[in-house]
């Protein structure tokens, strides 16, 4: 492999900006978006490589490390963003698995993905494929990764089995339904009956390949029931609503299932009854990817994102997503945090600079138009 330079790439755009707080409260609040100094990239060190970030996604998880709610807490001030992809400008002259111009994503999360460059050791960091795209590349580690996981941690799956699911229309969720199929799995798919355009959401996911879609409130039913009944029970189920939707699953699923929980958007706890847990024998597990990552080798995470990279490369694993200029982030961060947000908000971090852009133009590119002053 090419050792990798000691110098750096000059970057063009708008640098050394990042998105930083400095106390916990309401991500509207705290959330800023500020220049700050260089990186001393001349002095760093042999094993530390220079990444100048390309995009970053905003995930429900950035929201609750701001508010202060999240299980991962870093020191304050901190750079906000978990998650991200970036392209190596230089490194120390002992790097040897990276050189520049490779994609690289960080390997552990809360390592503020929200700005324009970052120093981290090569170890901290996990080369991807050029190849499957911006957005792809910069939500790798946390959605997809996590539908991979629970579809192989939790049950031994045979092909044909089904698999249900709340939240289907999540970023997870959708995610699930894909790597499902690929799997030769098939899915049960619940979403909620108060989003607007139920029906359209429902298209899309019999699109995506989701096998039996449907509301909640007809989860509960007995015309649900007697369609579970000509199909094999149902040993995994996956949530990330909590409340009452869990039990109406716990019921319509085989006995010694598993329903693991990745989520909590009802902000409503996940109880089950005395007659599913004693009798029905129905298993409760939690599921954080983060902690997955922390507890797992180098070469599982490799290989889990190389499976999952062949995927997008192939196009058997899509995303929905919009992308977002850095310096407009007040108006991504509001994207974000719309109510029934099917797009994935995805910071682009390096925008070229807009202003520099329209000086750089010829007059003769703009239309000269007069008015009459009143």
């Amino acid at each position: 492999m090419q050792k990798c330079n000691t110098w750096t790439i000059p970057s063009r755009g708008l640098s050394n900006w990042a998105v930083t707080y400095s106390e916990h409260g309401a991500a509207q609040n705290v959330l800023k978006l500020t220049k700050v100094a260089p990186l001393d990239v001349k002095n760093m060190g042999k094993t530390s490589v220079h990444v100048r970030m390309l995009a970053a996604p905003i995930n429900p998880a950035d929201i609750n490390m701001a508010e202060g709610v999240y299980g991962i807490k870093p020191p304050l001030p901190a750079f906000a963003g978990n998650e991200g992809v970036g392209v190596v400008q230089g490194c120390g002259q002992n790097v040897t698995q990276l050189k520049i111009g490779d994609w690289v994503i960080p390997a552990d999360a809360a390592t503020g993905t929200w700005r324009t460059e970052m120093i981290l050791g090569e170890d901290d960091l996990i080369r991807v494929p050029s190849d499957i795209g911006l957005a792809q590349a910069a939500t790798i580690t946390v959605n997809p990764a996590t539908a991979y996981r629970m579809l192989r941690d939790f049950r031994h799956l045979n092909k044909g089995d089904f698999v249900m699911q709340n939240g289907a229309n999540s970023a997870v969720g959708l995610a699930v339904i894909q790597i499902a199929r690929q799997m030769g799995l098939r899915t049960i798919n619940i979403v909620r009956s108060n989003r607007p355009d139920v029906e359209g959401t429902l298209r899309l996911l019999t699109n995506l390949g989701g096998d039996i879609n449907v509301p909640d409130t007809f989860v509960n039913s007995h015309e649900f029931r007697s369609i579970l009944a000509d199909i094999p029970p149902v040993s995994l189920g996956l949530n990330c609503v909590g409340g009452d939707l869990v039990a109406h699953m716990a019921r319509s699923m085989g006995e010694g299932a598993t329903i693991v929980t990745y989520g909590g958007m009802s902000k409503r706890p996940v109880i089950l009854p005395f007659d599913l847990v004693a009798y029905k024998r129905i298993q409760l597990k939690g599921f954080w990817v983060s902690q997955w990552y922390k507890t797992h080798s180098r070469q599982e995470r490799i290989t889990m994102l190389e499976d999952i990279a062949s995927l997008m490369r192939s196009q058997q694993l899509t995303s929905f997503y919009e992308m977002h200029d850095l310096d407009d982030f007040s108006h991504a961060l509001s994207a974000h945090l719309e109510p029934f947000k099917l797009r994935k908000v995805v910071l682009n971090l390096h925008p070229p600079d807009r202003l520099q852009e329209h000086d750089a133009r010829p007059e003769t590119d703009y239309e000269v138009f007069e008015t009459t002053v009143v």
